[in-house]
């Protein structure tokens, strides 16, 4: 076993070894927390009568809970097959698959999506014959996800909001949303953690069996949990207490997914007797970085207090710089980006966070005209791929056929002269005789109506029937049953059709997709059935696919990089209205979230950090002023380099004084790279002189600043007010000798 203890600084060893009773680990970023959560683990196991399946690890991600596998595993060795480590999703699953039933829902339970919950919506609010565009179904699908979140089922929902008219339609939604759920024998994602609170809740059988089994639980990103997995893990803590959360209360960013950052403030008020255990020594970044996201998040009034720190170097100051408009500030981004390159030989070194999603059109022209490698994470995931959908909906009905959502994603897909109208008359059958569109396609002779379909019908049916037949009675092992539905089913040959680069690539992603199939049957940590296959798939998360390896530079919204490091960030877009957003200027709130969003992007660089604006940017199709953003001048001044010479400094100089250009990057760079050889020296002027200039007229100096080869000049002209004009430019002539004051 690797002496994994001698690692450990005094604070991160008092976190190891403090088994017993409540414990609040509060972890700044960088500052090794799953190093301390896997050694925990271990040091419960090695000093502690504890067997592995009495231990609880749960995170937010599969990486994040892969990490901590493998970590424990160096520790521990095979042990950790027998623990329970896994997301609140994942672990919630386990547990479902044992007793779900005491709700009415069978263990062969699918789990759906957004995509899938979206479309289940839908059908709801078009057979309540309501109008989808005053009912959208994101809109309806958000307040039902928040209402389930607050643990509210469909009656509360009602009893609260009944009263609303809109409100009472959004309810009658909700209502036929969860019995179509239920009759498709299928849980939504915020479903899979409710239920299991509510089995918990209302089962003691159940209850007294997992708080039982569970002697010793961890939980990562404490921050993070919203109020039905904060009850959720209090159903499961046992009379010993031995809970042991791990979090950062300046890296709460998630409220808009109703995580609760009082779980993690109120935990030793929750927690009687608690201990707090701070780590604030940071690994990953450089003493300067540090030092600037302690001096932004130090302005929030809601947090516990930390200052992270280091035993490593200053590092370089942090590069600021102000562009005229985005283009300006993406193509500064993407020439500083080709400087790195020089230097680290590695594009994947960098990492471009900007506030919202929209930002990133002119990043990518620019990164385009600089002929630099992109990728911009989180778009459409690979499980979002329509091909990829098809292919797990397959999956699906062959492992639960009342799955009607995917029932009807695939029915006809490929062609099988199966319309939209037969469909149609399979559901509304379906719905009149409160079955699955699966039942009453198995008995297509019953109905009349569906006669001129029915050998197409059970064409489809008996196809069904014969992938079953394979995945249980041959127990065809799940890489060899993806590689024949696929087949057998006509799906791939209609790829191969199509003859297009489209579907080329869509013949390489369901390639690549058994290839996901092959790694997790030939992976002794799964059991290697249908099920497991499945949850796999569906509770993927977006971070998940983040590969560092890859040599391109990476575009991500800040949400998206909580959780990553990169050795060089590029934060865009410092500007009010925009980082913070609008809504942090009616809610103190919403502010206090948006700089721990700062923080959180802040501390995602480990050696260079620059932070970027625009004086001007593109809104609702015209450019309006933006002002810096109140987070940016949080940061000390002596901390930053301010690299705003040449396109932004240039571009104002010359404009005030009257001197139009156009905002071309080309131009831009030309500006930035030839700086006119001054006239004069910057000290030829001096405060307090008298000068004429051909066009403002006379005026009075009233600072020069030196500027590469030229200066900067602020003068006071009698007639025109003040203007700030380049020394080279202006051709001043003094009239009087001020006295430099």
């Amino acid at each position: 076993m690797e002496n994994y203890l001698d690692k450990l600084n005094p604070n991160q060893l008092k976190a190891v070894k403090q088994t017993e009773g409540p414990v609040l680990v509060l972890a700044g970023a960088g500052s090794g927390k799953t190093t301390v959560l896997a050694s925990r683990v271990a040091y419960i196991m090695e000093n502690t009568d504890a067997q592995p399946w009495q231990i609880l690890a749960i995170t937010f991600t599969n990486k994040a809970a892969q990490e901590m596998r493998d970590r424990i595993s160096k520790y521990v060795g095979k042990d950790v097959k027998d623990m329970w480590v896994g997301t609140f999703h994942s672990i919630c699953v386990r547990i479902l698959r044992t007793c779900i039933d005491r709700l009415g829902y069978t263990r062969e339970f699918v789990i759906y999506d957004s995509a899938d919950s979206r479309t289940l919506i839908k059908d709801c609010i078009k057979e309540l014959g309501l109008d989808d565009k005053e009912y959208p179904p994101r809109s309806v699908q958000s307040i039902i996800s928040r209402s389930k979140n607050d643990m509210k089922d469909p009656a509360e929902f009602m009893s609260e909001f009944g009263s609303h008219p809109r409100m009472k339609r959004v309810g009658q939604v909700f209502e036929k949303y969860t019995e179509k759920l239920a009759k498709n024998n299928a849980l939504d994602f915020d479903d899979i953690i409710m239920h299991t609170v509510n089995i918990l809740k209302n089962e003691e059988d159940i209850r007294e069996k997992y708080v039982g089994r569970f002697r010793y639980i961890l939980v990562d990103e404490y921050q993070d949990t919203n109020n039905t997995q904060y009850e959720l893990i209090s159903l499961l803590v046992n009379s010993d207490r031995n809970i042991c959360v791990v979090g950062d209360d300046d890296q709460s960013i998630y409220k808009f997914r109703g995580a609760n950052i009082n779980n993690i403030l109120d935990f030793q008020k929750d927690y009687n007797g608690a201990e707090k255990i701070t780590l604030d020594e940071n690994y990953r970044s450089t003493s300067t970085i540090l030092d600037a996201a302690n001096a932004v998040i130090s302005n929030n009034a809601k947090r516990m207090g930390k200052n992270l720190w280091t035993s490593k170097d200053e590092g370089e100051k942090i590069t600021v710089f102000t562009g005229t408009d985005e283009r300006d500030e993406a193509t500064f981004i993407a020439n500083h980006i080709r400087r790195q390159y020089k230097e680290r030989k590695r594009f994947g070194d960098c990492a471009i966070l900007y506030r919202t999603n929209a930002q990133s059109r002119a990043l990518e022209e620019a990164l385009m005209y600089e002929a630099v490698p992109y990728k911009v994470f989180a778009g459409q995931r690979f499980y979002d791929r329509k091909e990829i959908k098809d292919v797990v909906a397959y999956l699906k009905v062959i492992y639960n056929p009342s799955d009607s959502v995917s029932l009807t994603r695939i029915i006809n897909e490929p062609k099988r002269k199966i319309g939209a109208a037969t469909i149609d008359k399979v559901m509304a059958h379906a719905v009149h005789e409160s079955t699955s569109a699966f039942e009453v396609l198995r008995s297509v002779d019953a109905y009349p109506d569906l006669k001129s379909a029915a050998v197409r019908l059970k064409q489809f049916v008996d196809m069904i029937e014969g992938f079953r037949v394979k995945a249980y009675n041959d127990e065809m092992p799940v890489d060899e049953l993806v590689k024949f539905v696929i087949e057998e089913s006509g799906y791939m040959d209609m790829l191969r059709n199509e003859e297009t680069t489209e579907a080329k690539t869509r013949i390489e992603n369901v390639e690549e997709f058994v290839n996901v199939a092959y790694e997790f049957t030939n992976n002794a940590e799964f059991n290697g059935k249908l099920d497991e296959f499945l949850e796999k798939v569906m509770l993927v998360s977006d971070i998940d696919g983040y590969d560092e390896n890859e040599d391109c530079a990476v575009l991500m919204t800040v949400h998206s990089a909580k959780g990553l490091e990169f050795p060089v960030v590029f934060i865009s877009g410092m500007e009010e209205e925009l980082f913070p957003g609008l809504k942090a200027f009616e809610d103190d709130e919403e502010l206090e979230e948006e700089r721990r969003l700062c923080y959180v992007a802040i501390t995602r660089a480990k050696e260079k950090l620059y932070m970027t604006r625009a004086m001007a940017r593109f809104k609702y199709g015209q450019k309006l002023p933006a002002d810096e953003s109140r987070f940016l001048r949080e940061v000390p001044r002596e901390l930053i380099e301010d690299a705003s010479g040449g396109i932004a400094k240039a571009r104002n100089i010359l404009e005030s004084a009257g001197i139009s250009i156009k905002p071309e990057p080309q131009m831009m760079r030309y500006i930035e790279k030839k700086e006119p050889t001054p006239a004069v020296d910057e000290f030829d002027f001096r405060p307090g002189d008298r000068v004429r200039h051909r066009k403002f007229g006379d005026g009075t100096v009233v600072s020069s600043q030196a500027f590469g080869n030229d200066a900067i000049m602020v003068i006071d002209f009698d007639t025109a007010g003040n203007k700030r004009l380049m020394a080279a430019f202006a051709k001043l002539e003094r009239i009087v000798e001020g006295d430099g004051k």
